[in-house]
């Protein structure tokens, strides 16, 4: 598996080593190991799965006391997946990274704990799935606006379609609950 930076300290981008013939592919979507030799080493404790259709964007989400890694891929149909960094005392604050991730291009993207995620739905529909290190905890849950002045996200889509839930967060300068930089 290739394993790169991104332009945010400890979020990466995984790309595993994909076997194609006519019958199909094969590919390990996680190892432990690999991970392990970038120096991460991380414990996930849930799998999720998400559906979902052109336009729904989902987040900014993060939990504070239970933080959560998240390892996202895309098993069917395409994303524009977005890390935010809300560490309290963090060099790269409120700064962000987005990749698309795809069915067809197997990648995905490590995000530890403390940053905000979402994504948005490029395709017609999407089937995506992530890992996380801690379980949900609503008590714990906190998010960011999608469109934040503050932070200026990129996203490719406009008018997204969003959760009651997504749509009440604030900007940037307004989140009091954020965990610590570490």
């Amino acid at each position: 598996m290739k394993i790169t930076k991104t332009e945010l300290d400890g979020v990466l981008l995984l790309e595993p080593k994909v076997f194609q013939d006519p019958r199909g592919y094969f590919f390990e979507s996680y190892t432990r190991k690999s991970l392990q030799e970038h120096g991460v080493d991380v414990e996930f404790v849930q799998d999720n799965q998400s559906y979902s259709s052109r336009g729904v964007l989902r987040g900014l989400h993060y939990q504070i006391n239970r933080g959560q890694t998240k390892l996202i891929r895309v098993i069917q149909g395409e994303i524009f997946d977005v890390a935010v960094d809300v560490r309290k005392g963090s060099p790269n604050f409120g700064k962000w990274v987005g990749k698309v991730l795809s069915g067809e291009n197997f990648l995905q993207l490590y995000i530890p704990a403390g940053f905000a995620h979402g994504f948005c739905v490029l395709s017609d529909t999407v089937l995506a799935t992530y890992k996380c290190s801690d379980y949900y905890s609503p008590e714990d849950e906190r998010g960011l606006i999608w469109n934040a002045p503050d932070v200026g996200i990129d996203w490719p889509i406009k008018d997204p379609l969003l959760s009651e839930k997504d749509l009440v967060f604030g900007s940037l300068k307004q989140l009091e609950d954020l965990p610590d930089y570490k």
